[in-house]
Parts: C-alpha cells; sequence; structure tokens
C-alpha cells in the first residue's frame, strides 16, 4: 500500500491525524444541543405531551456539556494551554469563539436548571438536616421565596432563557459543522449543506437519547412509561431523522449528477473506502431501519399496544444514535483518507483500545455524563410528573 501510495501521497501524508476523539467531539456536542431543543419544545413550544423528560432533557444537556471539551482536550498535544483561547481570544478564530459560546451556554444551562429545580431544591433544604441540609441551602442562594408568583416569575424567565437557548445551542453544534465545511481544499468537507447536516443530525442524536433515556430510568423506577410522551418523542424523531437523512443524501446525489472533480474522489471513497461505515452502518442499518421502525409508530399508532410502541421506539432511538456516530466517524475520518493531492487513499483508520485517544478513554467519557445524571437523580428528580401525578400528589 505505502509503496503504491508513494506515488500520490506526501511524506507526512499517510496517517489520519484526526481520530477517535475528533469523532467523539461533534457526537457530545450534538446530544448537548439535541436535548436542549427537546427541553425546549415543552418551555417555549407548549408541547405539555414532553413534561415528563423537560427536565431530564435539560440535565442531560447540562451532563454532556460538562464534557464536551474532554475530547479535545485529549486531543491536544498541550492541553493546559486550552484556556489560552478564553483568556487572550483571538476574534478571528472559530475556536476561540467557540470558547466564549461554550462558557456562555454553560451558564444559561446552569441558571435553567436551577430555576426549574428552585423549589425542590428550598423544599429539600427545608426539611433536611445537617450537612445535607447547608449544601442545598446555599444551592437555594438563600432564597426561600416558593410562592406562586415567585414561581410564576421563575417560569417567565425559564421561557425567555429555553428561547435564547435555541439559537445558543444551535450555534454550539452548528459551529462544528462549519468547522469542516469551511476547509475549501477536502472535498468531502467543503459543502454549505455541512453545519445543517451536523444541526438535524444533533437534534436527532438528542431527541433518540432523550427517549433511550426515559424509557431505561422509568423502567429502572419501576414507574409507569408515559404514552403521550414517548409518542411524542417519536413523531420528531422521526421527522428530524427524515429531515437529516435527506440532506446527507442530497448532499452525495448532487456531487454525484454533477459529475465535478470532486466525485472523482469523494465517489471511489463512498463506494468503496468506507462502504461499510457509509452504506451499510449509516444509511442501510442507521437510517432505512429506524425510518421503517419510526413509520410504524407513527402511522399505525391506533393499532399498536403502548408496550409494542414503546418497545419499537427504544429500538429505534438506540439504531439512530449509532447512526449519528457513524455520521461523524465517516465525515472525519472519511475526509482525511484521501490524500491532500487529489489522488490514492490512506490505510483504513482503526484505533487504538489503549492511549489518550482510545477507545478506553472514549467510552469512559461517554460514561462520565451518565454518572453525573445518576448521582443529580439522588436528590433531585430527573423525570418531571405529570398532571395527573401532581394532582394525585397534592390529594395525598
Amino acid at each position: 500500500m505505502h509503496d503504491q501510495a508513494m506515488n500520490f501521497l506526501f511524506p507526512n501524508d499517510f496517517h489520519i491525524m484526526w481520530s477517535l476523539m475528533i469523532v467523539l467531539y461533534p457526537y457530545i456536542t450534538g446530544l448537548v444541543a439535541g436535548a436542549f431543543i427537546v427541553s425546549s419544545l415543552y418551555h417555549v413550544f407548549g408541547r405539555t405531551e414532553l413534561k415528563p423528560v423537560a427536565r431530564l432533557s435539560m440535565v442531560a444537556s447540562f451532563s454532556f456539556l460538562l464534557v464536551a471539551t474532554l475530547p479535545l482536550l485529549a486531543h491536544l498535544g498541550h492541553p493546559e494551554r486550552a484556556l489560552n483561547i478564553v483568556i487572550t481570544p483571538h476574534f478571528t478564530s472559530a475556536m476561540s469563539a467557540f470558547g466564549m459560546i461554550y462558557a456562555l451556554y454553560l451558564i444559561l444551562v446552569i441558571v435553567e436548571i436551577w430555576l426549574i429545580y428552585r423549589k425542590q431544591i428550598i423544599e429539600t433544604a427545608m426539611r433536611s438536616s445537617g450537612f445535607k441540609r447547608w449544601v442545598f441551602s446555599v444551592i437555594a442562594l438563600g432564597v426561600y421565596d416558593i410562592s406562586a408568583k415567585s414561581r410564576e416569575i421563575d417560569h417567565k424567565i425559564i421561557v425567555v432563557l429555553a428561547a435564547v437557548g435555541i439559537p445558543a445551542a444551535s450555534i454550539l453544534h452548528g459551529y462544528v459543522g462549519f468547522m469542516f465545511g469551511s476547509v475549501k481544499a477536502n472535498a468531502f468537507w467543503s459543502t454549505p449543506l455541512m453545519p445543517i447536516i451536523f444541526l438535524f443530525s444533533a437534534v436527532t442524536s438528542g431527541i433518540a437519547m432523550i427517549l433511550v433515556l426515559y424509557v431505561m430510568l422509568t423502567k429502572i423506577g419501576s414507574k409507569i412509561i408515559n404514552g403521550p410522551c414517548v409518542q411524542s418523542l417519536a413523531q420528531w424523531l422521526w421527522l428530524f431523522a427524515t429531515l437529516t437523512v435527506t440532506l446527507e443524501l442530497l448532499e452525495i446525489v448532487t456531487l454525484s449528477y454533477a459529475q465535478d472533480e470532486e466525485w472523482l474522489i469523494v465517489g471511489p471513497l463512498i463506494t468503496d473506502k468506507i462502504a461499510v461505515s457509509f452504506i451499510g452502518i449509516q444509511m442501510i442499518f442507521g437510517s432505512l431501519i429506524p425510518f421503517i421502525l419510526l413509520a410504524i409508530v407513527v402511522l399505525m399508532r391506533r393499532y399498536l399496544t403502548d408496550t409494542l410502541r414503546n418497545v419499537i421506539s427504544f429500538i429505534a432511538a438506540n439504531i439512530l444514535l449509532i447512526q449519528v456516530f457513524a455520521m461523524r466517524w465517516n465525515v472525519v475520518i472519511g475526509g482525511q483518507i484521501f490524500s491532500k493531492s487529489g489522488i490514492g487513499f490512506r490505510e483504513n483508520y482503526v484505533p487504538e483500545l489503549g492511549g489518550r485517544e482510545g477507545v478506553a478513554l472514549a467510552l469512559l467519557i461517554v460514561a462520565i455524563p451518565f454518572g453525573v445524571m445518576l448521582l443529580f437523580n439522588k436528590f433531585l428528580p430527573l423525570t418531571s410528573p405529570t398532571e395527573e401525578q401532581e394532582e394525585t400528589a397534592t390529594h395525598e
């Protein structure tokens, strides 16, 4: 391979430079943005059927946001210099802009979560004692007013923050697509559709993650799954998954139909070098199968039992999580397989098990948000009660 590639590849051009961590980075930021959108559907757009997952969506967005920079830090040779983009920002640098957007978005999410849980925080502080009481009193910031008027004010602020957070979340992840789409020298990346594809796939992965988490949490907690909530999540998931795959196919079909010089590179890339991950995993397994499954849930909802609907939706959501990861893999890794000369291909990239950019560290980074959510759920509930449950609790 190397002897043949020497005719086409530069001497320093044999290996993939952006590896697994750069695949994981846009995947995690996509989960952050997508989960926030689910919460905003309830708070801003009044989709009351999504109330059971409104809190879960915010906490999930926050949990994944905490580790969003870890893949980048693991990839950097000198991660200790990362704060320089914030301390000494360069306003023409997209990465520096990300640092500022990330910081502002993190503050917005923390404030919104605090307002959402303020009543529960105060109630926990008042009925606790010792160290726990002190911790929750500090989190309450010394404000113990939970009157109807104060909660109404909280709700109005939450709506405003959620509305502001929608473009903030979109920019947070859309910029990742911009980073790839602005690389003019790469035929597989350089397209105006790249930020849009990244954004829609982010929403898809976020909705899928919330659906999976909600079903698992309710099963673990021996609670009843809210049927309208799962049905609504499945419908939104079908919509955004369809839009995402349509955009991905339009991009490829346009290149194929135009038959420009870019297709001389992209064509052999997707039909040969990454055919298994692109055609097999991303398009057939990851797109076609969940499209059919979710179509059954949406179009045949009157004929499905609650259990069957939940199982089909759960399976489809898990597959779509794999699909979005495959899309990130194909964009990041696939875009580096062909040489800078435009002729010849590198060897396929296989991630190592250990090391600072290996599979083990990637799994650890992905596991941290789930640990944060479990810890959070130990003190404050992740799932929101329905109106019927609240009414029952009030009568009791």
